[in-house]
């Protein structure tokens, strides 16, 4: 079930703020590679960092196809995704999901301001709801992986984001790290603030690349919006 949203009285030319999850907000990247490491060693495979960046901000299908795909012990796909979704949930039951540095203040002005804000991720709803549980982050609308037919890099779930907010594509900002998610809110027509992780984002129109969210305040957000 997708989290839905309330009224606001918006007075400048930023709607809403969109916030993909990991590597983010939560620095789960390390916690992914160790679970897919772990996984494929199952499968009868190695793992490198480079396998890891093939799927950076990708969706569980492509991430189980693309395991599948090196795996000498093939398993079936629901079942490696099983594997992938308990190792994941193990890590987040250890206390392991770690809140990145200005998450809290950024979240913090953005809710004072009464602006609508969603989390828009690729992954499951099982983890998201366990991340949002460890962390303590709460957000206006959530739309996970399980919620869309078309997952990053298309523009599904950024556009699904937008409209359970009632506020314009074009007038909300994204905050992303993978280039898979700066796709995706490009190609919604999102403002969009990148943060890289594990790749590099270059600049464009319409889009910040900055190295932390520390870097960003409210005052940035409404700045790139108007």
């Amino acid at each position: 079930m997708i989290a839905g949203l309330g009224e606001y009285d918006v007075t400048d030319g930023l709607e809403a703020v969109l916030f993909d999850m990991d590597g983010l907000l939560v620095d789960t990247e390390p916690l992914w590679l160790e679970t897919e490491t772990e996984v494929m060693a199952r499968l009868g495979a190695p793992w490198t960092k480079e396998d890891q960046e093939r799927l950076l901000g990708g969706s569980m299908e492509h991430t189980v196809g693309y395991l599948l795909s090196k795996a000498t012990r093939p398993a079936p796909p629901a079942e490696v995704a099983r594997w992938m979704t308990d190792g994941m949930l193990r890590r987040a039951a250890d206390g392991r999901v770690i809140i990145r540095p200005g998450v809290h203040e950024l979240i913090g002005e953005v809710a004072a301001a009464g602006i609508p804000y969603a989390l828009v991720t690729g992954s499951q709803r099982e983890f998201t709801d366990a991340v949002l549980g460890s962390t303590g982050l709460s957000f206006t609308a959530t739309v996970t992986g399980d919620d869309v037919a078309r997952p990053k890099p298309d523009p599904e779930p950024y556009l699904l984001a937008a409209k359970l907010l009632d506020a314009a594509p074009e007038r909300c900002v994204a905050l992303e790290d993978s280039p898979s998610g700066v796709a995706s809110a490009t190609g919604a027509g999102c403002l969009v603030i990148a943060v890289p992780s594990l790749l590099p984002i270059p600049g464009a129109p319409g889009r910040l690349v900055v190295p932390s969210l520390s870097d960003i305040s409210l005052a940035t957000l409404r700045t790139l919006a108007a």
